[in-house]
């Protein structure tokens, strides 16, 4: 990993002598950004009500107005098979928040003063990833609160400690694809507007509604969504009704909820990284 060039090594001090190395360097500069971001928060702790917000209501509306009138194949309680679905629903939903931060930055010309400096570009990148995913961490302590709250209870027994890891881990992979993205969109604006993509993926997939109670085309394209795997193996790990289908997919949804959003990290990573250093100065 490469620093940006600006005439400065920082791993050689004033008189000559080398002092840390470069590694020592990137985890230093991403350690401030982090700093950054959880600062503000902690000055404006009413952006992750806000972005928690859309996800509770739809537990409020889905569980108690549309609950009596949804059925999960198998049996069991539609509550239980919804929680675990969104927890997942929030996790995806935070690409948007990531990629509208980076917009933000974008605009007000900090991602400029931070490619003038001699910090290096995954840093940077990193920082940001880190940043949302203890955000994410917070947000799904408050969701789960909230469910425990409704009466939801995991049944899985210390399963649920994988199940957290699962959502944190879609979480992670998803965080490349908001930095990558809100670097290529041109203001707040565009970045918003991502909603208009992302809430149609949650709808097609096994969030709200097993896949096989859609028609059949519609149905092998939400089982064959990544966040419907995760859905599947979570709610498999908290001991909540799975009404998984018998396609390959939904079968191995254990083994899929780990690899797709590997998938993703090896994608949009370098991809997030790649943009950056190609953002004109």
């Amino acid at each position: 990993m490469s620093t940006v060039d600006t005439g400065v090594d920082r791993s050689v001090g004033l008189t000559g002598q080398r002092t840390h190395g470069r590694v020592y360097w990137v985890l230093a500069d991403c350690w401030n950004i982090v700093r950054r971001g959880l600062t503000h928060y902690q000055r404006q702790p009413i952006n992750i009500a806000w972005q928690l917000g859309f996800p509770i209501l739809s537990v409020l509306l889905y569980g108690y107005v549309f609950g009596s009138a949804m059925k999960v194949p198998g049996g069991g309680d539609y509550k239980d098979f919804l929680m675990p679905g969104m927890f997942v629903m929030t996790m995806a939903f935070g690409f948007i928040n990531t990629a509208t931060l980076v917009v933000y930055d974008s605009e007000k010309g900090v991602i400029d003063r931070f490619r003038s400096m001699p910090m290096a570009a995954s840093a940077v990148v990193a920082g940001r990833g880190v940043t949302d995913l203890i955000v994410a961490c917070a947000e799904l302590t408050i969701l789960v609160l909230t469910a425990l709250a409704m009466g939801w209870r995991p049944d899985g027994g210390f399963g649920f400690l994988a199940a957290f890891g699962l959502l944190l881990w879609l979480r992670f992979a998803l965080i490349w694809l908001g930095v990558w993205l809100g670097l290529l969109v041109p203001n707040p604006e565009a970045a918003g507007g991502l909603f208009a993509v992302a809430f149609p993926l949650t709808m097609i997939s096994s969030i709200f509604v097993a896949p096989q109670l859609m028609p059949d085309w519609l149905g092998a394209v939400a089982a064959w969504n990544p966040i419907s795997s995760t859905a599947a193996a979570t709610r498999e790990l908290f001991g909540s009704p799975v009404g998984s289908g018998e396609s390959w997919v939904e079968q191995h949804a254990l083994l899929m909820s780990g690899l797709w959003p590997l998938a993703l990290t090896a994608i949009f990573v370098p991809l997030a990284v790649r943009r950056f250093k190609k953002l004109s100065r």
